[in-house]
């Protein structure tokens, strides 16, 4: 994984794929570009998160310096901050 840029807060919001009772199952929700690369979005703030994601997004907080460790399981290709994703593409969206 690339070094993360500097001006990148200290802390991310970063979106779940569900709503769980036990961190232990939390779920990262990673999206595909247009291009078929791999993105993980994150957040500076929990109003960002919920503006950009709607408000019933899941998510969970993770210091930037361990987003090393989401790669790690996970490899991706790109790291976007708040982004913000259309609304027929947000939680709970009908399909």
């Amino acid at each position: 994984m690339r070094a993360i840029p500097k001006d990148y807060p200290p802390i991310v919001y970063i979106p779940a794929a569900r709503h769980v009772a036990d961190p232990a199952d939390l779920e990262v929700l990673y999206r595909e570009t247009k291009d078929g690369r791999t993105a993980l979005l994150v957040y500076s703030a929990l109003d960002r998160l919920m503006r950009c994601c709607g408000e019933d997004q899941p998510w969970f907080t993770l210091p930037t310096a361990e987003l090393q460790q989401l790669w790690d399981v996970r490899p991706f290709d790109l790291v976007l901050l708040d982004l913000p994703v259309p609304d027929d593409q947000r939680f709970g969206a009908s399909a």
